[in-house]
């Protein structure tokens, strides 16, 4: 934190920080399109792959709905290969404040936003989709059901995009632990407002059974716990490295 502070003194004024930091942004926003122009080129073998298992082909409204349905599908892999690039984006504008050790250990966690992401995502994807999609279904067996594409992918964007950023939390919490903005104490006594945001959250998006609450209540409060031990491990390094 230290580091930090004084580095907005080290050789570089307050407009030129600023000018830094919309070249990492503008660098950042390249990589997206650049991924979403990559993945939209193998866009129809993801979008075959996901409505493997339906029984039906999935409706359009209007021509256009099959080009937005496309550009949510690219835009989810672009997202997952850009989260990286913008960690790095961020560490590299950070690393002038930072020494050469804390420099080596938060470059250590870029690798870990991406696979985090992809866990949340596989998370969402394999258990919590599948079980809504299930519990829906069963709702609608007095009704004939006829899905549209766009309707369809919304959906399960919804109940798999999300987990992917929430997973992100141990990652998140050991990097700005590392640069000094977080400590244990804080997410200690964030710990209620975060069971209760987390709760919400995991109710809402889950079909009206305790069972499914729980499914899905439990996995992110256990991921708080583990960012909370993450930051108090990191917290301590950085207590032993001060007394040396």
């Amino acid at each position: 934190m230290q580091g930090i502070k004084s580095s907005v003194g080290h050789g570089k004024s307050f407009v030129g920080h600023l000018d830094e930091l919309r070249r990492r942004i503008i660098f950042t926003m390249v990589a997206f399109i650049v991924s979403l122009c990559g993945a939209f080129v193998y866009v129809k073998e993801m979008y075959r792959w996901l409505v493997r298992d339906l029984d039906q082909k999935l409706a359009i409204l209007a021509p256009s709905d099959i080009i937005w349905v496309y550009l949510m599908l690219a835009g989810v892999v672009a997202i997952a290969v850009t989260i990286p690039v913008a960690g790095l984006q961020l560490w590299r504008f950070v690393k002038p404040a930072l020494s050469a050790k804390e420099q080596k250990t938060t470059l250590a966690y870029i690798p870990a936003l991406a696979m985090l992401f992809l866990i949340g995502i596989s998370f969402g994807y394999f258990v919590i989709y599948p079980m809504v999609l299930g519990f829906l279904e069963k709702m609608s067996d007095d009704f004939e059901t006829v899905y549209t594409a766009q309707k369809y992918f919304a959906f399960m964007l919804n109940m798999t995009v999300p987990f992917g950023f929430l997973f992100e939390m141990p990652a998140i919490v050991m990097f700005l632990t590392s640069l000094g903005i977080l400590n244990p104490k804080r997410l200690a006594k964030a710990r209620k407002l975060a069971y209760f945001a987390l709760t919400v959250t995991a109710v809402m998006i889950t079909p009206p059974d305790i069972v499914s609450d729980i499914l899905v209540i439990l996995p992110l409060l256990l991921l708080y716990e583990i960012s909370v031990t993450l930051s108090k491990w990191v917290f301590r390094k950085q207590l032993k490295k001060a007394v040396v």
